[in-house]
């Protein structure tokens, strides 16, 4: 089932790309995988090492890697369920191998001319998508006239799919909790904190806000909080706030006995949510004699992996329809000059 532009007797895409962070597999890989991540930032090397400790709980290894090639697995077979066997499905990372560049290579030597490429990240923000862009645009100004065209997915906070899959697990936290503890718990969503000057450059704000409070209404609820965690970047920068563990404690002081934290902005399971969520404030809330649920992220389930390839079928045949619920508008699937800026430069082979 291979959709034709009108010019050319050739398909709109001929490969897929699932492009994610990546993560390290073993403890020889974190320092590496920390500084790419981190190159350039001015994150002090004690911060560095500090988060390897993190990893060193985990023997090294970030369950991130392991879901993505689940994922591709599980996209290959709705792919190929949906008539789309001969649509080739790739996946690389940002930070760790398979290496965006090395990749991107391969497709150009399989002589892939179009390529459409779904980022695993639902939010719009400098390095949620824009940086994608340029990692992606940087591989191609390598390859020169053999470079492939990329066009990006669009983001999908505002999915029906991803909201309803993100309530049931909201609902399963809220489910876990002793039954007299339920209806007084306090919802609280958690994203991964970025510069202030980062998110006054994108709608990252808004889309979380929004997302948190289209779940938040399908389960009823009328008081939750969108807060942050995973800061790495120096003292001296603002950062979005508060953070998980000073909010628990906050919502403590003000009566709050059990709370529900939803990592609302991350779509799988990395070690951010193990450590900062699963051992951090859990323990935070332990020390206060609190109850504490963690809803799951909504890494592969049925729901996801149905959105994911209903994505790249409205590119991929040039649907007119995009579903979105909610408030705001489905997000353009070709990104402006100006969208997520916060210091990157315009990534115009990628759109």
């Amino acid at each position: 089932m291979q959709p034709y532009s009108q010019d050319e007797n050739v398909p709109l895409y001929d490969a897929i790309l699932i492009v994610s962070f990546g993560g390290p597999e073993g403890m020889d890989e974190v320092m590496p995988f920390l500084e790419n991540v981190l190159r350039g930032k001015g994150v002090p090397e004690e911060r560095k090492l500090e988060v390897a400790e993190h990893y060193k709980r985990f023997g090294g290894v970030s369950p991130i890697n392991a879901q993505n090639r689940e994922l591709h697995s599980l996209l290959r077979t709705q792919l190929d369920v949906e008539g789309f066997s001969d649509l080739p499905l790739f996946l690389a990372n940002r930070n760790t191998a398979p290496f965006i560049d090395d990749v991107m290579r391969d497709c150009s030597e399989r002589g892939y001319k179009r390529i459409l490429a779904f980022v695993t990240s639902a939010f719009s923000c400098y390095s949620g998508c824009r940086q994608y862009r340029e990692n992606l645009a940087d591989a191609c100004s390598k390859l020169g006239e053999a470079a492939p065209v990329i066009d990006k997915i669009r983001v999908f906070f505002n999915h029906p799919l991803f909201i309803e899959t993100v309530t049931e697990q909201v609902s399963a936290a809220f489910d876990s909790l002793p039954e007299d503890q339920r209806a007084a718990a306090r919802l609280v969503f958690t994203a991964h904190s970025i510069p202030q000057s980062m998110a006054d450059h994108s709608p990252y704000e808004e889309q979380l806000r929004e997302a948190g409070r289209l779940v938040a209404e399908s389960l009823g609820r009328e008081e939750w909080d969108l807060v942050y965690q995973s800061r790495s970047g120096p003292p001296r920068m603002p950062w979005l706030e508060p953070d998980i563990c000073d909010h628990i404690e906050q919502v403590h002081a003000e009566g709050t006995r059990a709370v529900v934290v939803s990592p609302l902005g991350f779509i799988s399971d990395h070690l951010e949510v193990l450590y900062d969520l699963d051992h951090e404030a859990k323990e935070t809330a332990k020390g206060l004699g609190m109850h504490f649920a963690r809803a799951a992220t909504p890494g592969n389930t049925p729901r996801i992996v149905e959105m994911i390839a209903e994505l790249i079928r409205e590119r991929h045949l040039d649907l007119p329809e995009r579903r979105t619920v909610g408030r705001l508008p489905a997000k353009h699937d070709i990104c402006p000059p100006t969208c997520c800026g916060g210091g990157g430069r315009p990534p115009e082979a990628v759109t």
